[in-house]
């Protein structure tokens, strides 16, 4: 737990309390020399430190995001591999994003040696500045306040797009899934998914109705209008671009696809939307 304290030690504190995935785990470091470099658990780094997670948790992230050799991973910090190596080794294509290059190095190492050098790949950057636009799926392990940074490009992703976190939420944001790791780890063991939500606030169109949404994430209020009826819909949440609420007794369920909308509905009626204001 952190504890509060003067600025300088509470830094330090919630660092060493913090960071990166040993697969996200030491975004951003300085270190010595490739031949002889061997990271320490703890070492200072650009935003934070490096702290290694377990194999255990590594696995179970992966596990959450659902992954699949047709994704594209991007670990970001990826520290020295391990996260990115593994999905490499599950069938995905998977890219580290790292600051320090001896990090870089080792990983790019690690990765011939398990032999998955031609889907684990490495490369020395700032996340910050960064393109992950079209990863499927993003992992990262990094302090509350860089998590928040992240986020509004996060939002920008592809609907359905996952996002795994080690340890640390995205504040208002709340995860669509929790877990917890109690074999093979023993600190930091905890992993938060969310799935990317399309954006869908404002007035569509649905025959003769008009459906008005507003969106905070993944989950969603609003009214269907009939003339000068208005209904509330309730039980309303995206998953990615799928998008389900009920009005009165009536349960919808469809996809996003940009500005239109389409499904059922419980009674295996069909409904379609146009977007036509925000």
């Amino acid at each position: 737990m952190m504890m509060l304290m003067p600025s300088k030690k509470f830094f330090a504190a919630a660092a060493a309390c913090a960071f990166v995935l040993s697969g996200n785990a030491g975004a951003q470091t300085s270190a010595p020399p490739a031949s002889t470099y061997a990271p320490s658990v703890g070492q200072p780094g650009k935003d934070v430190i490096w702290v290694p997670t377990s194999q255990a948790l590594v696995d179970r992230m992966l596990d959450m995001a659902k992954l699949t050799p047709a994704d594209r991973l991007v670990d970001l910090g990826s520290g020295d591999g391990r996260l990115v190596i593994t999905a490499a080794k599950r069938g995905a294509t998977a890219r580290g994003i790292e600051f320090n290059p001896e990090m870089v190095a080792l990983s790019q190492r690690a990765a011939a040696a398990e032999g998955v050098a031609g889907r684990a790949t490495f490369e020395r950057a700032d996340i910050f500045e960064s393109d992950f636009s079209d990863a499927t799926v993003v992992t990262l392990f990094l302090l509350p306040d860089l998590n928040l940074r992240l986020r509004p490009t996060l939002l920008k992703m592809k609907p359905g797009t996952r996002v795994v976190s080690n340890s640390f939420t995205m504040e208002k944001w709340q995860p669509d899934e929790v877990a917890r790791v109690k074999e093979g780890c023993s600190t930091y063991c905890d992993a938060y998914k969310w799935v990317i939500p399309a954006q869908v606030a404002g007035t569509w169109r649905m025959a003769d109705k008009e459906l008005v949404l507003t969106q905070t994430f993944q989950m969603l209020e609003g009214t269907l209008r009939n003339g000068n009826t208005a209904l509330p819909i309730g039980d309303a949440r995206l998953d990615g671009a799928r998008i389900q609420f009920s009005v009165g007794k009536e349960r919808y369920t469809g996809v996003v696809d940009g500005n239109e909308m389409r499904g059922t509905t419980d009674n295996k009626g069909t409904w379609s939307a146009t977007l036509i204001g925000r």
